[in-house]
Parts: structure tokens; sequence; C-alpha cells
């Protein structure tokens, strides 16, 4: 007997889960090639670095030039000191020192003078002292003291130095400029030099593996030793590799696992087969055996008609040239109808027709029976209700199922007629078993109901070893048998609410399905 094998420890059960979405800069840079995040990144970088160079060198070169212009401004105020002590006025010589030159005189709040400032001229009067703040701007500032004919003061000069200022702008700009550059050659030979082939080209081979894996070319499905490089690009296609391997692995354990499967189900289909050839041979034998027995039977039941026909010849050979008297002849004709029925029964019974089966309305049939019921039997007495609902529908032969019904509402109408008489109710729903549509249809009466010693046995032939007054006792094997034939079942059993006796026929609603 097949074994299938046990599934191998790699195929992993777990559930697969998305990894979640990144959120920020990262998504909106996550639908571009790799080549464009660069550019990208590149010039954001450069702009980053321009504003970075505008805003820190720009204020250095700025004060800078500005102390230079103060100590040049510092400078002419100490060499004109002496003059100003004197008479309190700027030397014409100093004047023409500076293209730009700006001279003040006053206190040191009209000159607009910080604390440090004031305290630096104070403490060293005569003496130049740089002055961040002025009137003037940044300048140098000096205290002269009271003199006779002059009054004590501060004395302010400013000077401004233009070529200087653009000397210095333009050496801001060469560096932000020859910055910007260094880092352009250093992206231009990223981007022609090192990332080709130490990025794109592993990606790109990436891919191509991957396009083969899809379209089933398992010979360029791996990536070779040579093209994977030491680092972690590298890393990741060795993993890719691994992967693929033991995804194949996988597959060619599944596809042993698939054709041991497919042998295991050719076996099963075979000894189904066989099985089911069996069950054939046991349903022949098992009708053979019945006929067999019905065979015995009929020959015993024989017996008696036969020997009343063989006594009206007898009586006729003895009475040779003389009329046959009307109660021999309708003793006789008795006698050959009840042969000629025993006959049939027989023949019904050992039969073996396939039924031409189709969507049937179970009410119709039911009706149909009980007509031909109350022709053929006495119904006088006992009330025939056809309860099925109109929607119910059996797949069958209807003409070999109308046989069924006639059989078992005659039964019913000879059990009630003993009795004295009661009703006959047929009932049908429909049902689901095993996933299959079923129709149930039920033959219900109030008579006296089933022999327990008969109920075990009442579908076989002769069940009471002879034949009835008015049947053959073969109308209940014959019913089974139709039934069988349509895959269907029929039960007996007593009511248990009150006397009487139940007998359920089970159909199926639609097409029996063909087993392989």
């Amino acid at each position: 007997m097949h074994r299938v094998p046990a599934m191998p420890p790699f195929f992993d059960r777990r559930p697969v889960r998305q990894a979640p979405a990144t959120l920020g800069p990262a998504r909106l840079l996550a639908g571009m090639r790799i080549r464009k995040k660069l550019v990208v990144l590149h010039t954001l970088f450069s702009v980053g670095l321009a504003a970075i160079l505008l805003v820190a060198l720009r204020p250095a070169i700025t004060e800078v030039v500005e102390q230079a212009e103060m100590e040049k401004a510092r400078v002419i105020l100490e060499n004109a000191a002496s003059v100003i002590l004197l008479d309190g006025t700027m030397p014409a010589t100093e004047r023409s020192i500076a293209e730009r030159f700006a001279h003040r005189r006053g206190g040191a709040r009209e000159l607009q003078l910080d604390a440090a400032t004031v305290q630096a001229a104070l403490a060293a009067p005569g003496r130049a002292v740089v002055a961040r703040g002025s009137v003037v701007g940044p300048a140098a500032a000096l205290f002269a003291p009271a003199r006779p004919g002059t009054e004590e003061a501060f004395h302010v000069v400013g000077v401004l130095m233009p070529e200087t200022r653009r000397a210095a702008m333009q050496v801001y700009w060469l560096l932000v400029v020859a910055l910007l550059a260094v880092y352009a050659i250093v992206a231009l030979a990223l981007e022609v030099v090192v990332l080709p082939p130490t990025v794109y080209a592993p990606i790109q081979r990436m891919l191509i593996a991957d396009a083969a894996v899809q379209s089933g070319r398992k010979s360029e499905e791996l990536i070779p030793d040579e093209s994977i490089p030491g680092d972690e690009l590298g890393a990741i296609m060795r993993s890719r590799n691994e992967s693929v391997i033991k995804l194949r692995r996988q597959e060619e354990a599944l596809g042993a696992a698939l054709s041991q499967l497919e042998a295991v189900a050719t076996d099963l289909k075979r000894k189904n087969h066989l099985l089911e050839t069996a069950q054939r041979n046991l349903a022949e034998s098992d009708r053979l055996a019945s006929l067999g027995m019905l065979s015995a039977g009929i020959a015993h039941e024989l017996n008696t008609p036969l020997a009343v026909l063989k006594g009206c010849v007898e009586q006729l050979q003895g009475r040779a040239g003389q009329p046959v008297d009307p109660a021999t002849a309708a003793l006789m004709l008795r006698v050959v109808s009840r042969l000629e029925k025993l006959g049939l029964s027989l023949l019904d019974f050992a039969r073996v027709r396939t039924p031409d089966s189709r969507p049937a309305p179970v009410r119709e049939i039911v009706q149909e029976a009980i007509t031909l019921v109350r022709l053929d039997r006495d119904a006088r007495g006992v009330d025939i209700v056809n309860e099925v609902p109109p929607a119910t529908i059996a797949h069958c032969d209807g003409d070999r199922m109308v046989q069924v019904f006639v059989n078992l509402i005659r039964n019913a109408v000879d059990s009630l007629a003993k009795s004295g008489g009661g009703s006959v109710r047929i009932e049908a729903a429909s049902v689901e078993r095993e996933g299959r549509p079923l129709a149930s249809i039920s033959v219900i009466d109030d008579g006296p109901g089933i022999d327990a010693a008969v109920l075990a046995h009442l579908f076989e032939p002769f069940v009471s070893t002879r034949l009835d007054s008015r049947g053959t006792g073969l109308g209940l094997a014959v019913a089974e048998g139709i039934v069988k034939e349509h895959g269907g079942t029929i039960l007996a059993r007593n009511r248990s609410d009150r006397s009487g006796a139940v007998f359920e026929v089970v159909m199926p609603a639609g097409p029996r399905e063909e087993r392989c």
C-alpha cells in the first residue's frame, strides 16, 4: 500500500505579512531609479553647500574687511592726534589718504559711542582706539581733553575701502565656486567611474537573473560567482542565489510528492474499479441467489394451480365430446390467470433494466399510482390522500416509479381492507444528505402495522412462503429492486404515534455523479 510522504520541513506554513510602509523623504524617493535619486541628492547637497557657504563665510569675510577699515581709521586718527589736540581739527593731508573718509566731533552720546569705547578712550586721552559702533559705523575714536581755546570732545574717524571689499567678495565667490566645482568633480567621478561597476552593473545583473526566473530560463537564473562583488550587494546576490536553489529543491520535492500522489490515486482508482466490479458481481450473485430462491418458491407455488388445472383437464378428457360447464371454465381461467401473474412477477423481479432517468414531478407519479390502485382494488372505505408538494422533483424513470408506488399503496390498501378501512397518506419533502439533494416520499397508513417477525424480511420474495389470495408475494421485492436501480433506498417501519406502517422511498433529486 502506497503512503504519501510527509511534507519536507522547509515548507513554512506561517502567513506572509507585508512590511510596513516607509514615511518621509524615503517614500518620496521610492518611485525613482537609483541614478535619478543620486542626481536629486547631488543637487540638494549642492544647494545646501552653497547656502552654508553664504551663511558661514560671508559674515567672516565682512568681519575681516571691517577690522581692516577700523585699523586704518585708527592709524589715520593716531597720526592726526597732535593736531587734533591743539586746535581740534583734522589735517587735510590725512583726509586725502582714504578714498572715503568721515570725521565727526562731539560728545559720546552724540557720536553714538558704546560704553566700552568711551571707557577705553577716556583711559588713554590723545590715543586712538577702535570703535565697533558709532555714528559713522565701525571707526576709530579719540578723546581730546580741554585746552586753552578748546573744549574736551570725542573725535570719530570712519574709513571705507571699496577695493578691499571688492577683493574680499571676489575671494568669497571664488571659494564658493571652487568648493562646488570640487563637489561636482567628485559626484561626476562617482557617476562615471565608481558607481557603474560597483552598483549599477550588479543591480542590472540581478534584474536579468530575476527575469530569467520569471520566464523559466533555469540556466540563467543564478548569478555566476565571478560576477558577485564582495560588498553588501554581493551578499544580497549570494543570498538570492541560495533562495533560488532552495526554491528549486522545494519544487523537486513537491514534484516527487505529486508523482507519488498520482501513483496512489491511480492505484486507488484501480482498486476502486475492482471493488465496484466485486460489488456488481456480489449484486449479481445476490440476485441469482434470490432468483434461485424465487424459482424454488414458484416451483412450490405452481403445484397447487397446476394440480387444479390437471384435474380439470382429466375431467374434460373423461367427458370427451361433452361441452365444458361454465364453472369448470371459470376455474380454469382463474388458475391460468394466476399462473400468468406469477410469471410476470418473476420477470419483473429477475430482469435488470437501466432506468431512463430524468427530472419528474413526484406528485403526478403518485397520483397516477393512486388511480391505478383504485381501478385494481376495491378501495371503498379507504381514504387515499396525495399530500406531495407540487414542487417536489425526483430524477427517475416515471413509468417504473409508478409501479413502485402502485405496489406500496396497494399493500397499504390491502392491510386496511382486512382491518375494516382507514386512510393512506402520501407525503414528500426535499432533503440533503452528504451534499446530495434527495426527495423523500412516505406512504403512511393507519392499519394494524407490520408484524415484527416479518419486518426484517419484508422485501424478500415469498416472505410468507405462499401466495396470498390476491397477489403474488413479490410486490415489495420488485419495488425495492426498481428503487435500487435508480440509486435510491426504500425503508419500512411501524408508526410511533399510533398503529400503522410507513414506507419511505428516498430518491435522487438530481443526476447521479459518475465515479472515476
